[in-house]
C-alpha cells in the first residue's frame, strides 16, 4: 500500500518490550478502579480518595483560585470535577476539558421492593440505560449503594463481592418449559416487571404468630439486626444490582480484559491518572459525571449548571470574562465506541467502525440516523487533534457507532459543546456494550492515557 493511503496501526504490532510493559502495567491500575468503583458513588469516592494523594483540596465556591492550585469538587457523591490551575493566560488559552461519565446499566431496586411470593422473598427492580433485559437474567448480581435511615444516617451497602458473601438472583426459565418465551421477539423475552432479584427463601419459624411465619418476615428481621434498618428505610434508599464478576483478562495472550462497567470507566480512568501524571502550564479540568445513561440529567448529571458555574469561577478569580474563557476551551467528551465484532459484521461499516487494539478512537459526530444528538465536531478542530496526536506519538482512530440506518447513540459531547467550547468524542472500543460483562483491549486503553496526556500537555 503507498504512504499516501490511509491505514489503521494494530498498537500491539507497533509495541517494544517496553511499551508491552507499560500497557499491561496501566491496565492493572485500571482493574483496581473498576472492580473498586462499580456505582457512580463508589467510582466518584475511588477518584476523591486518589485525589487527594495527590494534593488536591476541596473546592468551594467563595474561593479564589491562583495559578498552581489543584482542587476538586465533589457534587453529591456522584458527580466529581478535578481542577489544576495553570500559570498560563486562562482567557487566552481557556481550560482543556476531559469529560467522562461514571455511571453504567444497571438494575435498581424499587422504593417500595419487598415482597414474598410462594415461599421467596423477592424484590421489585428498574431498570437504569439501555439494558438488553435477557442478559441480567441466572448469572450472580452483587447489591450496592446508599440507605438513609429515619434518624439521617447513611449505610454503605456492598454485599456480593466478596467471596464468603451472598449473591442476588433474577431468575429465567428453563429451556424445556420455554416454548412460548423463544417465540417471542429477543427484547420480549424478559420484561421490566420481571427483573424481580431473589433474597431469600427462609420462612420465620421462631414467629409466636403463624402469619408472621414467612419469608419476607424473616428477610426484614435479617436486616434489622445485620444492618438495623426497617422496610420503610427503603424508601430513602438508592440500591442497584451489579454483576457479581471481577475484572479478568480474556484469551490465552492476555490482551483483552472484560469487566462490568467498561462504558464509561475505562475512559474516566485514563482522564483522572492522565491529569495526575502530566504537568503542563495549562489549566486543566476533569469531569466524571453521572446520569449520561438516561440523558445526563439531573444535579450529578453534565447537564447540571454546576459545570458552567466553575468555569465562571475560575473566570472570575482572573478577573476575566467566562465568555471569553470558554470560546478558547477545548474539549475531549471521553466515552466509548462499539467496537468491530467479527460475529456480527452486518450492523457496522468496516471502514468508518472503531476496531480492538487499533488505538484510541475519535468519533467526529455521535448521534443516529440523520446525525440526530450530534455534536458533530469541526474539521478545524479535528485537525487540531489530529496534529497534536500526530506530534505525540499517539496512535489512533477514527469510527461511528453502527452502519448509518442500524441505530446509534449519544454522549455528554453536545451538552459541553453548547457552551461555544469546541469539543469532540474520543473513547476505546467496546465489544457487548451495554452487557453485564463487556469487553476492551488493554492497547486501547493505554493508547487513551497517551491521549489525553497529549492533550493536556
Amino acid at each position: 500500500m503507498s504512504e499516501l493511503a490511509y491505514k489503521r496501526t494494530n498498537v500491539y504490532e507497533k509495541a517494544d518490550a517496553e511499551t508491552m510493559q507499560a500497557i499491561f502495567e496501566y491496565a492493572e491500575g485500571y482493574r483496581k478502579f473498576i472492580d473498586g468503583g462499580k456505582t457512580e458513588r463508589e467510582a466518584c469516592a475511588f477518584v476523591e480518595k486518589a485525589a487527594k494523594k495527590q494534593g488536591y483540596k476541596p473546592f468551594s465556591f467563595d474561593r479564589k483560585l491562583k495559578p498552581g492550585d489543584k482542587v476538586y469538587y465533589n457534587n453529591r457523591g456522584k458527580n466529581i470535577y478535578l481542577l489544576r490551575v495553570g500559570t498560563g493566560n486562562v482567557a487566552e488559552e481557556g481550560i482543556r476539558i476531559i469529560a467522562a461519565h461514571i455511571d453504567s446499566p444497571r438494575v435498581d431496586l424499587k422504593q417500595v421492593p419487598l415482597y414474598e411470593s410462594d415461599g421467596v422473598a423477592l424484590a421489585k427492580t428498574h431498570y437504569y440505560g439501555g439494558i438488553r433485559k435477557y442478559q441480567w437474567a441466572a448469572i450472580p448480581l452483587a447489591l450496592h449503594g446508599a440507605v438513609v435511615r429515619r434518624d439521617g444516617s447513611v449505610l454503605e451497602v456492598a454485599i456480593g463481592e466478596e467471596e464468603k458473601d451472598p449473591v442476588f438472583y433474577i431468575s429465567d426459565l428453563l429451556p424445556h418449559l420455554a416454548a412460548k418465551q423463544n417465540a417471542k421477539p429477543l427484547g420480549e423475552g424478559l420484561a421490566g416487571e420481571d427483573l424481580n432479584i431473589w433474597l431469600g427463601n427462609i420462612p420465620y419459624t421462631a414467629a409466636a404468630d403463624e402469619k408472621d411465619r414467612t419469608v419476607k418476615e424473616n428477610l426484614l428481621r435479617i436486616l434489622h439486626e445485620k444492618y438495623g434498618l426497617c422496610e420503610e428505610d427503603f424508601l430513602s434508599a438508592e440500591l442497584s444490582l451489579v454483576p457479581a464478576f471481577k475484572a479478568r483478562d480474556i484469551g490465552f495472550d492476555r490482551g483483552l480484559m472484560a469487566a462490568y462497567g467498561h462504558d464509561d470507566r475505562v475512559c474516566a480512568y485514563p482522564a483522572y491518572t492522565a491529569l495526575f501524571d502530566e504537568a503542563s502550564e495549562k489549566t486543566v479540568m476533569v469531569v466524571l459525571a453521572d446520569k449520561e445513561e438516561i440523558g445526563s440529567e439531573g444535579s450529578t448529571g453534565m447537564q447540571c449548571a454546576v459545570f458552567s458555574d466553575l468555569i465562571d469561577a475560575v473566570a472570575a478569580s482572573f478577573g476575566v470574562n467566562p465568555a471569553k474563557v470558554r470560546a478558547n476551551s477545548r474539549c475531549l467528551s471521553a466515552d466509548v465506541n462499539a467496537g468491530y465484532d467479527p460475529n456480527f459484521k452486518d450492523v457496522c461499516e468496516p471502514l468508518n467502525s472503531t476496531y480492538l487494539s487499533c488505538g484510541a478512537g475519535i468519533t467526529k459526530f455521535t448521534g443516529s440516523r440523520g446525525k440526530g444528538g450530534s455534536n458533530d465536531a469541526s474539521a478545524e478542530f479535528m485537525g487540531e487533534i489530529r496534529k497534536i496526536f500526530s506530534e505525540n506519538g499517539v496512535i489512533w482512530q477514527t469510527g461511528e457507532l453502527g452502519k448509518v440506518d442500524v441505530g446509534g447513540g449519544g454522549t455528554v459531547a453536545k451538552f459541553i459543546a453548547k457552551m461555544n467550547i469546541d469539543t469532540v468524542d474520543i473513547g476505546v472500543p467496546v465489544i457487548s456494550m451495554h452487557s453485564p460483562y463487556e469487553v476492551i483491549s488493554k492497547a486501547d486503553l493505554y493508547e487513551l492515557y497517551l491521549a489525553v496526556r497529549a492533550f493536556v500537555k
